[in-house]
């Protein structure tokens, strides 16, 4: 392991009051998800609370262009924007939001139980059901369509097209999905402990196991060679490059006695940031393999971690409450 030098002094730490569920960067406020229905805004280390969740949590965060969406065991979808404004954009009467996702454009899909919805740009809202209870969702990057992880494989939904679905089938429990920017392979994670990947151009199967806990969090690079992924003591990163990951070793970065709980790839270079289950995060160039720690240990998971589109900026969260941002200089 390369010996990790420090960014401690670059990092603002606060108190985000609630476990932090996700985080998004609103332009150039950082809007934490917390667990207990709030959504923190911090802009310039400037914060204030709303309550997007009066009565709930927080289950699930995406962001639809300039807003945090977070989906509630209150059946709502809220959109909270960097000025502090909510609006609640779907209200499903109590129905827990178990997936979402979405788009720059303002798209955005959930799923409720077997049910998954999604509504365009223009507000135009399609539905379908998928074979067993959805448990994640992604947008492929071209054209408006859906992948929908579920047990058994996944759903491909075009929303606008009748009957626009296709099954790709595997057995199990599948769980986070994630589509490359190329969009030419879909991979999710799966209850056993392993990826499972498909590439669309033939339908071929891609294994990717050997992880000692689930991974519940996916990075691609910007360049869509690499998939990173948590569920090791290190960022277990793939190489996606000439026909997929399937006879090539993965690379693993930032190996440290501790499960990795978060990635987040840099937006315009190979470098990784890593949150780990004793609290601990680090960023990794894969260049050379240099690691400059953001946070040491304290036995709180990190469960969010978020790069600002200029990458220069890097916010996080815990399960705990605690908060930071680094800037980079």
């Amino acid at each position: 392991m390369t010996s990790a030098v420090s960014l401690l002094d670059k990092v603002a730490g606060f108190e985000a009051g609630a476990h932090v569920t996700g985080v998004r960067w609103l332009d150039g406020t950082a809007a934490f998800a917390l667990g207990d229905g709030g959504v923190l805004l911090d802009r310039a280390g400037e914060r204030r609370r709303v309550e997007a969740h009066p009565d709930a949590g927080a289950l699930v965060v995406a962001q639809a262009g300039k807003r945090l969406l977070t989906g509630g065991d209150d059946g709502r979808i809220a959109a909270t924007a960097a000025d502090g404004t909510v609006e609640t954009l779907v209200d499903e009467k109590g129905r827990w939001i178990t997936a979402l996702t979405a788009r720059d454009d303002g798209a955005f899909a959930w799923a409720t139980g077997k049910r998954v919805s999604a509504r365009d740009a223009k507000g135009r809202e399609a539905a379908t059901e998928v074979p067993a209870t959805a448990q994640g969702l992604a947008f492929a990057p071209k054209g408006f369509r859906l992948a929908i992880a579920h047990y058994n494989g996944v759903t491909l939904w075009f929303p606008a097209v009748e009957n626009g679905t296709e099954q790709l089938m595997w057995k199990g429990s599948h769980l986070d999905i994630t589509v490359s920017p190329d969009g030419h392979y879909v991979v999710t994670s799966m209850q056993e402990n392993t990826l499972h990947g498909w590439r669309l151009a033939d339908g071929k199967d891609m294994r990717m196991a050997g992880y000692p806990a689930k991974t519940r969090s996916l990075s691609w690079s910007h360049d869509g060679e690499w998939l990173a992924t948590s569920g090791a003591e290190a960022a277990i990163v793939w190489p996606f490059a000439k026909g997929g990951p399937m006879g090539k070793p993965p690379r693993e970065c930032g190996v440290r006695p501790a499960v990795v709980t978060q990635v987040a790839f840099h937006p315009t270079a190979l470098v990784l940031a890593a949150g780990y289950a004793d609290g601990a995060a680090m960023i990794i160039r894969l260049t050379d393999a240099a690691e400059l720690m953001v946070r040491t240990a304290d036995e709180a998971p990190v469960t969010a971690l978020a790069w600002d589109r200029k990458g220069t900026r890097l916010a996080f969260g815990t399960e705990d409450g605690e908060a930071g941002i680094l800037t980079l200089p």
